[in-house]
């Protein structure tokens, strides 16, 4: 394990209790917590994206605001749901806020998953056509997305543009090195092979797109398995970057006691285990949460095959318990990152 960093879902809410209690007091809170995982040690700051919920939806400005107050850690998006996206609009708002971080940008995609919309990209205007699948739909512009950011001439060029004769116009601006940093979000073994044959990295959340009864762990390391032997198989350069989620909560105070005594009680009662369910119509494994002191998460998370594979670790955040209260998580977090290297 190299890297570890923090993923936020960016919620906001005016529930008792929450310290972030409006869209702008998000985003402020959000560039605030950048700022600490940076100060703290740690090595990235990723946002999930949704829309039509109370949570962070248009990624790319606010990464570029956090790339402007940080220096050194990662800035990633886990993901982008690709159905949404006019893949050229996209591609100028990624490529300057690649610029502004000075090539720090990571950005994670895939096709998305349930909303609450009962069919939010149509909405946006990005109806399916009859016989395309979403799944297809958004594999399109994901290709055409990657085309853009590598600086392949993708416009006819009208009598003033000054390029070669048979040359076609390139989006601006270009972002040298941002093609090699596109990763993919998949839940299921064949997703991720597909990811590591089209050269694309590894985001695997804290839930897969199968059931075989066996834990979280150990199919999601079967997952980083496959990918990697597609890419290496597909004759990609470099080395290929997987990173997985975890909801991890560490106690190491009176108030991280307090704030998550009730997943502590259910740790403890033997409640707190990897569970089946079922999501976007497929039966799912999903992960369990680690919380307790430092050592006891340290010992979890050796026994974690994922984890252990992995070169990058994202910590999911309580972001509603405000940055002054996750500042004392990333030190925490940061900790735990030097006690499993040693």
């Amino acid at each position: 394990m190299h890297r570890w960093g923090f993923l936020t879902f960016g919620w906001w809410s005016e529930a008792p209790g929450s310290k972030v209690r409006s869209p702008r007091e998000l985003m402020v809170d959000t560039l605030r917590l950048a700022g600490a995982a940076e100060d703290a040690g740690l090595d990235g700051a990723w946002l999930r994206v949704h829309h039509w919920e109370h949570n962070i939806s248009s990624p790319f400005p606010l990464l570029a605001a956090m790339g402007a107050l940080t220096e050194r850690i990662e800035l990633g998006t886990a993901v982008v749901p690709m159905r949404y996206e006019n893949p050229l609009t996209m591609a100028e708002a990624a490529a300057t806020a690649d610029l502004v971080s000075g090539g720090r940008l990571q950005v994670g995609v895939s096709r998305g998953g349930p909303e609450h919309a009962l069919d939010g990209p149509a909405e946006f205007g990005h109806l399916l056509h009859d016989g395309v699948t979403a799944a297809a739909d958004a594999a399109r512009r994901i290709a055409l997305f990657r085309r853009a950011i590598g600086g392949a001439g993708i416009a006819e060029p009208g009598p003033q543009a000054h390029v070669h004769e048979g040359e076609r116009l390139p989006l601006t601006p270009f972002a040298p090195g941002l093609t090699e940093r596109i990763w993919y979000g998949a839940g299921s073994t064949d997703s991720a092979r597909h990811a590591g044959e089209l050269g694309m990295h590894l985001l695997s959340s804290t839930l897969v797109l199968e059931a075989t009864g066996e834990p979280l762990h150990v199919v999601q390391a079967r997952q980083i398995e496959e990918f990697r032997s597609a890419w290496h198989k597909a004759g990609h350069m470099g080395e290929p970057r997987v990173a997985v989620s975890r909801s991890i909560l560490p106690i190491v105070d009176d108030e991280t006691l307090t704030m998550f005594a009730p997943h502590l009680e259910r740790d403890r009662m033997g409640a707190n285990q990897d569970q089946i369910g079922e999501i976007d119509n497929a039966v799912s494994t999903f992960g369990k949460t680690y919380v307790g002191t430092l050592d006891k998460l340290e010992a979890e998370l050796r026994e974690d095959d994922a984890v252990t594979s992995a070169d990058t670790l994202l910590a999911t955040l309580p972001n509603q318990l405000g940055a002054d209260f996750n500042a004392k998580v990333l030190a925490a977090l940061a900790d735990l990152k030097g006690a499993l290297a040693g």
